[in-house]
């Protein structure tokens, strides 16, 4: 069998050392367990894709900046029965943060959301009503790396209102409450493979700002997780991750129950050096999926 080992062309956007770091040790990692793998570039047009037998998405940072190429790469893979990993149209469905909707109608919390179409006509002002909030955040439904990601407060709200109907010229948008939960004890990422809980961490932004990527000056903290978190977000991928190598299931705590923030099923940065176990247990999820 031979595999793809799908990342992006870099060109320093969406990237750090240390998501390189690891594109690279997950790859030697495989490598030394025997597969044939080697790394490809999702829409680099001199691929022989007719080379592969499955395909495995890493890190196509970029897809969201070329959302229709994206859409047509996939098609074309399940064309070619090439087999993805995560599944082709998981995939699809996870890049349009209109997702939640599901999550949230199949009984599961999801951070309270507003969705803006396109060319709608807004005024930033009435979601301080709405979400009976100082703050809250706005971004586009695909979307990722916070890209056009903005802190909405009263201070700004005038200089993003003009922002945002210009942005809406081009895609939907969504708003979300801003959580202090986040700034308080920082963000959970529980990591899945092959439906198994693996490990888990909580991301924290740095002082003065909101947002918690290692890209932002955010830091890393590695856990382990109570129970109750643990039976909660094991839901979210039963329900919503079938078959996927990977999920990684974003969210915060707030009065002692857990809320999804994000379920990344996509590209997400896997955190797998700060678990001993997690190179092994990707490996294995890997060969139960392929067997």
């Amino acid at each position: 069998m031979t595999i793809a080992y799908v990342t992006y062309q870099d060109k320093g956007a969406y990237t750090s050392t240390t998501v390189e770091e690891e594109d690279e040790q997950l790859l030697t990692f495989l490598k030394l367990k025997g597969l044939v793998i080697e790394t490809v570039i999702w829409n680099d047009p001199q691929v022989e894709w007719e080379n592969y037998d499955l395909a495995i998405l890493k890190s196509p940072w970029d897809y969201f900046d070329f959302i229709d190429d994206f859409y047509n790469w996939l098609e074309m893979l399940k064309a070619n029965k090439i087999r993805l990993l995560n599944p082709v149209d998981i995939v699809k469905w996870n890049a349009d943060k209109h997702y939640l909707q599901d999550i949230q109608s199949a009984g599961l919390k999801v951070t309270e959301s507003v969705f803006i179409t396109k060319d709608q006509k807004i005024d930033l002002n009435d979601y301080f009503e709405d979400f009976k909030a100082d703050k809250f955040i706005i971004k586009p439904c695909v979307s990722g790396g916070s890209k056009n990601t903005f802190k909405v407060t009263k201070a700004n709200v005038a200089e993003l209102n003009l922002k945002i109907v210009s942005l809406l010229a081009q895609e939907d948008f969504i708003v979300q409450p801003f959580l202090a939960e986040i700034e308080r004890d920082g963000e959970w990422s529980f990591l899945f493979f092959n439906g198994k809980f693996s490990h888990a961490l909580l991301k924290k932004p740095k002082t003065g700002d909101f947002r918690v990527q290692h890209s932002f000056g955010g830091t890393i903290h590695s856990q382990v997780p109570p129970n109750n978190l643990l039976e909660s977000t094991q839901q979210y991928v039963d329900l919503f991750a079938k078959d996927c190598l990977y999920a990684r299931v974003d969210g915060a705590v707030i009065n002692n129950k857990f809320v999804l923030m994000e379920l990344e099923l996509i590209e997400p940065f896997l955190f797998l050096n700060i678990e001993a176990n997690s190179y092994h247990n990707y490996h294995q999820a890997l060969l139960e999926l392929v067997k």
